[in-house]
This record gives C-alpha cells, structure tokens and sequence, in this order.
C-alpha cells in the first residue's frame, strides 16, 4: 500500500527543479529503506524465537506470530531476487565482453 503511494506521488508530483526531484527521490528511498528496517527487525524476531531457548509452558513466546514468519519470509526471498539479479547481470556482462571479444 505504501508503495503505490509512494508510486502515485511520483505520477502527480511536478517538481520544479531537478535539486527537488533529487530530494523527493531521497525522501522516498529513506521511506522503503524504513520499511525494509522495520521487516528485518521482525524477521529477526522471528528467528530468535526459534533459536533462543524459552520456558516449555510460555507458548506464545515460543511460536513466531504469522507476521513475523512472513518477514523472514521476505527477507530471505527479497535477498534471493537480489543474489539471482546479480548473477543474471553478471551473466549478460559476461556475455557482452565475450561477443564483443569475439568479433575482435
């Protein structure tokens, strides 16, 4: 939801300098840099109440909420897209620098 805002801003917003779009483009990425923080942090407390030993009788300590869980999912997958990204864009480099080399 906050990204279709943050997406509809963009559409709508005219600014008048560059100097303005730069700081609109800052304000935004510091907004998905939060967000990703504040997923991070539930990711984490998600696995540490897999990992930390805690009291048998105390479930709700024990199980990780379904938000937390969708965290760590989202981390995991967000830095999966990005390892797979980099390598695909390695891969086209590579094979720029290979077809490129090749008509030499």
């Amino acid at each position: 939801m906050a990204a279709s805002a943050r997406a509809s801003a963009r559409v709508h917003s005219f600014p008048e300098s560059s100097e303005a779009a730069s700081v609109e483009s800052l304000a935004l990425q510091a907004c998905d840099d939060i967000d990703s923080l504040h997923a991070v942090h539930r990711a984490y407390a998600c696995l540490e109440k897999l990992i930390v030993p805690q009291g048998v009788n105390d479930t709700e300590e024990v199980y990780p909420t379904r938000t937390e869980l969708s965290a760590l999912v989202l981390v995991v997958n967000e830095e999966l897209q990005r390892r797979i990204e980099t390598a695909d864009s390695a891969m086209q480099s590579l094979r720029v620098a290979l077809s490129g080399g090749g008509a030499r």
